[in-house]
């Protein structure tokens, strides 16, 4: 198949910030500017290429320095992309489709820090997890507003450390996945918990897939997941691991559905969202460069990447 154009010249450029003034005539250049960004993207999205050409980045938007930390991806039920980083309990809303960044809001008092790896939604309500398992619960601000939080024990901090946080509709679940494990717990497998938000008395249970099935014929000696999302259009569990560079689908029983090497260029990748139209979104901490987000095409079709799907079973 011919390759289409978009795929071929990759839209990177630094993201517009949404807040501020600026004179009319200023402005209409921006927004001529952001539209064409718009454009090109659905270009690519409308003629995506076969095979390995998938695997080119269609657009990277480079992050300002609040964002060198970037720790976390969520799409909201709507479809709209959040972010925040790592020490800091900010929260920033970015337009994936024109590079803009149209909102912040911030989690309890400007002293409020801690080591918050991941974000995700469950409806209306948003969560920030720390690497001990903590939730903190909160609702979406409005611009540069302040909101209030209650924090969740998963009571999981001595069985995980924990950089990944996804909800899982189906379940009205949230699915931690451990970045490295406890003592407690099998050392040659992947272990992920559904933490319940309902008033069920099991709030927790476990799921355990050996490495020798989640790495498959990879290289890697083991997996530590950096974020996990779940495909909106097979429900599967996706995940990124940085220091593997790795991008895994589970199925939600912990069938491995493929196991492959990221592709592109990712020093740091910290977060991962998928959007119903079609686009895997990336995010990279700032290594030796800027921090980014980088936007592929999404098949859709379960598998990810159009390979023939490897379905192992789950081990207890």
């Amino acid at each position: 198949m011919k390759r289409h154009a978009g795929f071929a010249a990759v839209m990177i450029a630094l993201l517009y910030l949404g807040a501020g003034c600026s004179k009319e005539g200023n402005s209409s250049r921006k927004n001529t500017k952001l539209d064409a960004r718009e454009a090109s993207l659905t270009a690519s999205l409308a003629h995506p290429d076969s095979g390995a050409a998938r695997n080119k980045p269609i657009a990277r938007w480079i992050l300002p320095r609040e964002l060198a930390e970037i720790s976390g991806l969520v799409l909201t039920p709507d479809g709209r992309l959040f972010a925040h980083n790592d020490e800091t309990a900010q929260i920033t809303e970015i337009d994936y489709r024109r590079g803009v960044i149209t909102k912040r809001f911030f989690v309890g008092e400007a002293s409020m820090h801690g080591d918050f790896e991941a974000i995700t939604c469950a409806e209306d309500r948003f969560f920030i997890l720390a690497s001990n398992g903590s939730l903190y619960e909160f609702r979406e601000g409005e611009d540069g507003e302040r909101v209030d939080y209650t924090v969740h024990d998963t009571h999981l901090g001595k069985e995980c450390e924990f950089e990944s946080a996804a909800y899982d509709s189906t379940t009205d679940s949230i699915i931690l996945a451990c970045k490295n494990v406890g003592k407690k717990q099998p050392g040659e497998a992947l272990v992920l918990y559904r933490y319940r938000l309902d008033q069920n008395d099991e709030k927790t249970s476990q799921l355990t897939v050996p490495f020798s099935e989640a790495i498959g014929k990879n290289d890697w000696k083991q997996l530590q997941p950096t974020d996990i999302t779940v495909d909106p259009f097979s429900g599967n569990y996706v995940l990124v691991a940085a220091k593997q560079q790795a991008l895994v689908m589970l199925t939600p029983a912990g069938a491995v559905v493929f196991s492959r090497a990221l592709a592109g260029r990712h020093p740091q990748a910290e977060g991962i969202a998928i959007t119903k139209d079609h686009i895997l979104i990336i995010a990279d901490e700032a290594t030796n460069g800027p921090a980014t987000i980088t936007l592929y095409y999404w098949p859709g079709d379960g598998v990810g990447d159009g390979a023939q799907a490897t379905v192992l079973p789950l081990r207890p």
